[in-house]
């Protein structure tokens, strides 16, 4: 089975998702030709066909299929051998995956970015990838304890039952609750009763957990909802008067500032948001140990005050 190399699997595991050859190739950054004779001569000595080749898209048999489905295994078992060598050598991780609650400002997270380059610079490092992501409530605490992130930012709620990670508060950010100056409960009396609220939509965020059950929060029983993709969607569509609901603070404050939103006290209010930094390694390697100090000694009590706007897109699930 000489056919059968890393190389090989991951030109399978392009051309899946990139739909053809040459879209793969451009990825692999390889001539066509190379993506081709890889593929057939993999089919040579496995002896089998992994493509149909008689559908405009490049589309797996069975036997293909198969073969990529175990091999993304092996794929993902080679790049965490690369990780731990790496980290064995020089202490540093070849990538560390970051995910972030979209409850915290992207503005909030770039400047750690750059300083951790700049250490990486300054000790004449290979840099150590960042792989960002954004997580949606219960998502966050599903990303690091499935292994799809090495840190979490701004994760709330409580942390998964089961134990095995490694937690610090960061904030309590405050909710507020906020309309479009001509949504109907702008010019309603305050404090909103729930039995008011209830009477008109709400908008909800989608929880991005994978397998952890997936939450909501926010919302009545028996509301009407719209389900948006993310925090960035929820903020538009409130300011669209498409409906009401509880925004953190700092989203929401530039937009009260402008007077793009309204926000209305509450006779049932909801309490701040808890937020922490969550993950795994009981021993982390240099660069996840710099994040977690870099983490610690941020002002997050500035972020609980206020923040810039934060715009995302991602795909819905549950919702928040």
């Amino acid at each position: 089975m000489m056919g059968l190399t890393l190389e090989s699997l991951e030109v399978l595991d392009a051309i899946e998702r990139r739909g053809s050859f040459a879209a793969a190739a451009r990825e692999l950054d390889r001539v066509p030709s190379a993506i081709t004779y890889t593929v057939r001569r993999l089919e040579d000595a496995l002896d089998v066909l992994l493509f149909d080749r008689r559908r405009k898209r490049a589309t797996l048999t069975a036997a293909g299929r198969e073969l990529l489905d175990q091999g993304r295994h092996l794929l993902a078992d080679a790049a965490a051998l690369e990780q731990r060598v790496q980290r064995i050598s020089t202490g540093w991780e070849a990538e560390l995956g970051i995910a972030i609650d979209s409850i915290v400002p992207m503005p909030f997270i770039w400047p750690l970015c750059a300083r951790f380059y700049a250490e990486c610079r300054d000790r004449h490092l290979a840099h150590t990838r960042l792989r960002l992501s954004e997580e949606v409530l219960g998502g966050a605490w599903d990303a690091v304890a499935d292994g799809r992130a090495d840190l979490v930012i701004g994760a709330s709620g409580d942390a998964p039952p089961g134990g095995g990670l490694r937690t610090r508060l960061l904030a309590d950010i405050p909710l507020v609750f906020a309309v479009a100056p001509a949504h109907p409960l702008a010019s309603h009396p305050a404090p909103l009763r729930d039995a008011e609220v209830i009477r008109h939509r709400g908008v909800v965020a989608a929880d991005t957990s994978r397998r952890l059950p997936q939450r909501s929060a926010g919302t009545l029983s028996g509301q009407e909802t719209l389900t948006v993709a993310d925090l960035g969607a929820k903020l538009d569509a409130q300011i669209a008067g498409l409906g009401c609901g509880w925004l953190p603070l700092p989203i929401a404050a530039p937009h009260v500032a402008s007077g793009k939103l309204v926000v209305k006290a509450m006779e049932t209010p909801r309490p701040s948001a808890r937020i922490y930094a969550a993950w795994r390694e009981l021993h982390p390697g240099k660069g996840l140990s710099w994040w977690i100090d870099a983490i610690g000694a941020s002002p997050w009590h500035a972020l609980a005050a206020s923040g810039p706007r934060r715009r995302v897109a991602h795909t819905p699930r549950s919702a928040r």
